[in-house]
């Protein structure tokens, strides 16, 4: 099944190039529409949540009746809180190492402190995106290939790549901001999500090579992505709702029927 390797390779490749395409904003753009912003994190929040259950947990329920010895509820539930769990930690860790950062610098310059704790937070958070786009295309072999399947699993890396791309500007344009170049800014912006192809060949490999863990990681990509949904891009997208009260939430709501579609349609 090297070719589902591959798959996942080019899809992880893809959803860093929309990264990257959002880090590139610095070279044209002071700063990019907030609403405009607003509502393509809405909707990727919204695809990332149907994502998670349609393209993710269904599936790792129904292959745990195969691959695993435990019930399904709890393998399905295992996986998803340990995915949480493991962004939590992610989380905990930025968060120590920006007290850490602050101290060291004695508090100076606290913005370009912040600055480059959202690089490391959003480059953290990159890994386990980058895993559900591995898992998703190795969830393809063992008879499990199909075309509606390939679309569901093209269909999650297009979800992670949408809201990609303002987390590659809100990493360059605070750099910008900061006095950095324009190309310092854009390639930092980039990088930071260079680490979703290499997540998404280690996802890929250890569902396709180690079957058993297959459930469980499904799961677990489904965890990680509901807690980034939840936690980061719903409330991010929700910011100036006094000015457009409703902006975003159709976008969530929008991406959500949008991804339910497509799975449900496809099968």
């Amino acid at each position: 099944m090297d070719n589902l390797v591959l798959y996942a390779l080019l899809a992880a490749l893809g959803t860093w190039s929309v990264n990257s395409l959002g880090a590139a904003t610095v070279l044209f753009f002071k700063s990019p529409s907030q609403k405009a912003m607003n509502l393509m994190l809405g909707f990727a929040s919204g695809v990332m949540i149907a994502a998670s259950f349609w393209s993710l947990l269904d599936p790792s329920i129904e292959l745990s009746k195969t691959y695993s010895s435990f019930p399904p509820y709890f393998v399905a539930t295992v996986g998803f809180l340990f995915g949480a769990v493991f962004m939590w930690l992610s989380d905990k860790v930025v968060t120590f190492s920006r007290r850490k950062l602050i101290i060291s610098t004695g508090g100076h310059n606290e913005r370009l402190n912040r600055i480059i704790m959202l690089v490391l937070s959003i480059t953290l958070h990159n890994i386990p995106e980058g895993l559900a786009v591995g898992v998703a295309f190795g969830a393809l072999q063992c008879g499990n290939f199909s075309p509606e399947k390939l679309m569901g699993a093209i269909t999650i890396a297009v979800g992670i790549g949408i809201q990609n791309f303002p987390e590659g500007a809100a990493v360059s344009l605070p750099l910008r901001r900061e006095g950095f170049s324009r190309a310092k800014s854009f390639l930092t912006g980039a990088c930071s999500g260079a680490v979703e192809p290499v997540a998404g060949i280690i996802g890929a490999l250890a569902v396709v090579y180690v079957q058993s863990i297959l459930p469980y990681a499904l799961a677990f990509a489904a965890g990680s992505m509901i807690l980034v949904a939840v936690h980061e891009l719903i409330p991010e997208c929700q910011q100036n709702k006094d000015t457009h009260p409703y902006f975003a939430t159709m976008g969530i709501v929008s991406g959500f029927a949008v991804m339910m579609l497509l799975d449900v349609m496809l099968g």
